[in-house]
């Protein structure tokens, strides 16, 4: 409106300057929170995917090939394992002194971290030194993820209109897709245009230090916004927690019981994503032998129609509320599995993408951009971030991190055939459906007006 500079159009007004500014800021929140999520799962899942095609080779160099990947996927892992160190730290530090500051400390560790891993030498130049560096900078990426997610959110659902919270909450979920397609269609390039024996050299490294270009990116934008409206009205009513706040969100019955329900609920959501964004590309490579790079793009296509479909569901969020489309996207992962197994096992890799495209493209796609929303409704305003990051990376340890390793065992176990390996994941969707269906309406916290989880 103000933007426009033709000499035939009015000035504005000052109350369009008033409504502009709003408008403005809110594209602003939008991008900080999908720029900062891209960038830090880029970083995350880019160890992922090294994990599978690379480290087992470079920095665990065993003769049984399967041990290799096994103790590649334990690094993996870790990094699980860490972040609910960061989801305490970070929550702690988020509900005490602001949203954006510490969502630009969090996205510079991660930056720097994953930096790191690309100038490590390996285990032919160092021995075990090689492994245990790239273990300790594995655990600085789950400590700053740790800390990233909840807040990310938060500064999307708190700055979100009435009537279009949903969406908001849904687009830094986008950069979980976003932040897959990049790691994955690097490699794929790389992979690409370079050979076997340059891409083990030097070629994955540039994967990994591209990211400090991303977090500059990531910052400048980050660092444009204000702290959120419900955080500085908690300031400005001095409704900080008076303890620790974990200690705030323990303290309260309605407030353990959503620990426990969400963090169920957040199994089938961790199982599924681990298993098409990061044990597939292993599982098609090793068990069915397809070409590397064909497996890669088809990763990368299934997580950008993932990200087109995520404020999908977060439309759907504003109209059926987040409880009713976390609970119908989780059946249809429950019923997916086995056909999507069944396909991977015709051999091809169009047989392949396709399967990828429905589960991980569309079938996940359609809970995961209600998460978000419902996750923020958990807890009261002071003891949100604390709430969310402990729920949803206390989770990520059993739910996510080892989903690659608990997938292997059950191929071997199961000779090769992957039926087992899909009863288990069927069993976690199932489980997350009964954890949905069991969070009480009447005791979720609403950042605004309106209702987040009806239905």
């Amino acid at each position: 409106m103000s933007g426009g500079s033709a000499p035939s159009q009015a000035p504005p007004r000052p109350h369009e300057k008033q409504a502009a500014a709003p408008a403005a800021r809110l594209r602003t929140v939008a991008l900080a929170s999908l720029l900062g999520t891209t960038v830090e799962w880029y970083d995350f899942f880019l160890y992922a995917t090294a994990a599978g095609l690379v480290f087992d080779k470079l920095f665990f160099p065993v003769a049984n090939g399967t041990v290799g990947t096994m103790l590649s996927f334990a690094t993996f892992a870790v990094g699980f394992v860490a972040r609910p160190v960061g989801g305490l730290l970070f929550g702690h530090i988020g509900d005490r002194i602001g949203r954006k500051r510490t969502l630009a400390f969090t996205m510079g560790l991660m930056g720097v971290s994953t930096s790191l891993i690309g100038l490590l030498p390996t285990y032919q130049q160092v021995g075990v030194l090689a492994p245990a560096l790239l273990l300790v900078l594995r655990v600085a990426q789950g400590v700053a993820l740790g800390g990233e997610w909840a807040g990310a959110v938060l500064l999307a659902v708190e700055y979100g209109p009435e009537g279009r919270k949903g969406r908001f909450g849904s687009y830094p979920q986008i950069g979980l897709a976003l932040g897959l397609a990049l790691g994955t269609g690097v490699f794929a390039l790389l992979n690409n245009v370079l050979s076997d024996a340059a891409f083990l050299g030097y070629g994955w490294r540039v994967a990994f230090l591209i990211s400090l270009v991303l977090v500059g990116v990531g910052l400048a934008v980050r660092l444009k916004i204000d702290e959120t409206p419900a955080f500085r009205a908690v300031r400005r009513l001095q409704e900080l927690p008076r303890s620790a706040p974990l200690v705030e969100v323990v303290r309260e019955k309605a407030a353990r019981r959503h620990v426990v329900l969400g963090m169920l609920a957040r199994w089938g959501e961790g199982a599924a994503f681990n298993t098409w964004g990061v044990f597939a590309i292993t599982y098609a490579t090793g068990t069915l032998a397809l070409d590397r790079t064909a497996v890669l793009l088809a990763v990368t296509a299934a997580a950008l129609v993932m990200a087109v479909l995520i404020p999908v569901s977060g439309a759907a969020v504003d109209r059926l509320g987040a409880r009713r489309v976390y609970l119908v996207g989780m059946g249809a992962f429950a019923v997916s599995v086995f056909p999507a197994f069944w396909l991977f096992g015709t051999g091809g890799p169009w047989a392949f993408a396709v399967a990828l495209l429905v589960t991980l493209g569309l079938v996940h796609a359609s809970f995961y951009g209600a998460q978000g929303t419902l996750f923020a409704a958990l807890f009261a305003t002071p003891v949100r971030y604390t709430g969310m990051s402990f729920v949803y990376q206390m989770s990520g340890i059993f739910a996510s991190g080892i989903t690659p390793l608990i997938m292997t065992a059950l191929l071997a176990l199961g000779s090769g055939t992957p039926w087992y390996a899909c009863g288990y994941l069927a069993l976690t969707g199932l489980v997350s459906m009964w954890a949905t269906h069991r969070l009480r309406e009447s005791e979720l916290h609403i950042p605004t007006g309106r209702a987040l989880a009806a239905g």
